[in-house]
C-alpha cells in the first residue's frame, strides 16, 4: 500500500531506540501499560503527520529548529520535513540540553 502514513514520517535510530527504551521501562512494571503508552506514541505521531508543526519550538536544543510535542511523561522531538523527521521520543526529565549537545 502507498501513499500509507508510515511513509510521511521515519523514525531516526535515536528515536527508535528510545522508543524501546520506553517500553522495556514500563514493562518491568505492567507490559500492558507499556504497550498503551507505545500506542499512545504513535498515535501522537500520526498527529505530528497530519498536523506538523503543532508543538513547542525548541530552537535551543541544535542548530536548527525542532519541535517537542508531549505524550504522558515523554517528549516526542521532531524536525519538519517531508517525511517528517522523528528525532528523539525522550523523557520529559532528561535534561535536553545535555542529550542534544553529546550530538
Amino acid at each position: 500500500m502507498t501513499g500509507g502514513r508510515e511513509e510521511r514520517y521515519r523514525l531516526t535510530t535515536r528515536a527508535a531506540e528510545g522508543i524501546d527504551s520506553i517500553w522495556e521501562y514500563i514493562a518491568e512494571d505492567s507490559v500492558d501499560r507499556a504497550d498503551r503508552v507505545i500506542e499512545d506514541i504513535f498515535n501522537a505521531i500520526h498527529l505530528l503527520v497530519d498536523s506538523a508543526g503543532i508543538g513547542h519550538r525548541r530552537d535551543d536544543l541544535a542548530d536548527e529548529t525542532l519541535r517537542a510535542w508531549p505524550v504522558h511523561s515523554y517528549l516526542i522531538v521532531y524536525r519538519e520535513k517531508e517525511p517528517l523527521e522523528i528525532v528523539h521520543v525522550v523523557s520529559g526529565y532528561r535534561d535536553l540540553f545535555a542529550l542534544f549537545s553529546s550530538d
